[in-house]
């Protein structure tokens, strides 16, 4: 935090006030010990576990996104100079400052120690925010998450240091996907080797392909398709589970990874390959059905056979074949696995294809649809702005009211 960035005690603290609480009957509506609410209002702690700001928010009827500072949001918004002030939380979080003993040095040894179960709370917590396209509060909420997995890894020992590791990795992972939707590439690319770094101490496969999964993504944003590829093939090869006797969580995991290497064909041309992965693919998610692995809400792994059946409409948007996207897209039927963002991206796949087949008005339909479901989310995907200047540059009249709310929230600039 900064000077210029309120902390979450000073957010506390003026939505107590606002609601006529007192400390002790806001610990009483809450169920959070009042000797918290004072350490939080006085300074004393920067932040509390998300399970806690959640209770907050609840008992004062607030988002838990008005607990955090307004650079973060800012950052979300895309503001042009809010990411030096937003980021610096994560950016601390991610690269620490160590001593010659290998410690951080923001290490505060008063506090609580974390343990198996709040880590796990806390992962799947800021998991649920993320998955609410609520970047804000995720970002805000990632440098106290790092701090616990970090914590965690150094005071555990044995099998419960093996677990430490793989939450640790997801934790990691979660703030490289966040990361990369907010176009953060270089931070992105140091969560993930962390997150990468953790699966392998953990030994845990499924743990390794979970983490893989989005580093494919990154390189796959940087361009990097034979890599990601390779990657993400060379992966799944070493990962792949007996259809017969798998689980869930092997399944999904060996899936998700298929997804990332035939997004990574087609992207290089390789149209026949992809589709080869895409059948392998259909196979796992058909023996998946719509069973969950069970710490599916703690990765956001949407492996199943809507996953597939999607990003074979990606795949036609990307080989110039729009008419096949929109028949493709008509036919998916959906799975209980799929993460919102994946069905937003693929609307604006059925967007483009309207686009290209010359229907402007069903395009701007899908997007405004999508400005009023997913905001936040779509502010951060080059490809609206994409498809916002196909349909500027192809209209033959001047840009109704609501496309030129469209060309502001997505930033176009014609």
């Amino acid at each position: 935090m900064t000077s210029t960035e309120p902390k979450i005690g000073h957010n506390l603290k003026r939505h107590r006030k606002a609601a006529g609480l007192s400390q002790e009957a806001l610990s009483e509506a809450s169920g959070i010990c009042v000797s918290v609410i004072r350490d939080l209002e006085q300074g004393r702690r920067d932040t509390a576990r998300m399970p806690t700001l959640s209770a907050f928010a609840a008992a004062l009827h607030i988002t838990t996104g008005q607990l955090f500072g307004d650079a973060s949001a800012g950052v979300d918004r895309r503001e042009p100079d809010a990411e030096p002030v937003g980021l610096i939380g994560v950016r601390r979080a991610l690269t620490p400052v160590r001593g010659l003993d290998g410690q951080p040095l923001d290490v505060d040894p008063a506090g609580p120690a974390p343990t198996i179960a709040d880590v796990t709370d806390a992962v799947r917590a800021a998991n649920r925010i993320y998955h609410r396209n609520d970047y804000a509060a995720t970002l805000a909420a990632l440098p106290g998450l790092l701090g616990q997995v970090r914590a965690l890894v150094d005071i555990t020992g044995g099998d419960e240091q093996l677990a430490a590791h793989t939450l640790a990795s997801r934790g990691y992972a979660l703030a490289g996907r966040l990361l990369i939707q907010l176009r953060q590439v270089d931070l992105a690319h140091v969560a993930l080797d962390n997150a990468l770094r953790h699966a392998r101490d953990s030994g845990d496969q499924v743990a390794g392909a979970e983490a893989v999964a989005p580093m494919c993504w990154l390189l796959l944003r940087c361009g990097r398709f034979a890599d990601a590829k390779h990657l993400a093939l060379r992966t799944a090869e070493s990962t792949e589970p007996r259809l017969s006797t798998a689980n869930p969580a092997e399944l999904a995991g060996w899936g998700q990874l298929l997804i990332k290497a035939a997004a990574a064909a087609v992207r290089d041309a390789s149209r026949d390959e992809a589709s080869e992965i895409l059948d392998l693919a259909a196979a796992g998610a058909l023996r998946l059905g719509d069973r969950r692995a069970p710490h599916a809400n703690l990765i956001g792994n949407d492996f199943s056979t809507e996953g597939v059946h999607l990003m074979r409409v990606e795949a036609a948007v990307i080989a110039g074949q729009p008419d096949q996207a929109l028949t493709l897209a008509e036919n998916i039927t959906r799975s209980p696995q799929v993460t919102p963002s994946a069905r937003q991206r693929n609307r604006l796949d059925v967007a483009w294809s309207y686009v290209q087949t010359g229907q402007h008005a069903a395009a701007t339909r899908t997007l405004l649809d999508l400005r009023d479901t997913a905001p936040a989310w779509l502010r951060h995907q080059p490809y609206a702005g994409d498809i916002v200047g196909e349909i500027i540059d192809t209209r033959r009249r001047a840009a109704s009211a609501e496309l030129a709310d469209l060309m502001s929230t997505v930033g176009y600039t014609p």
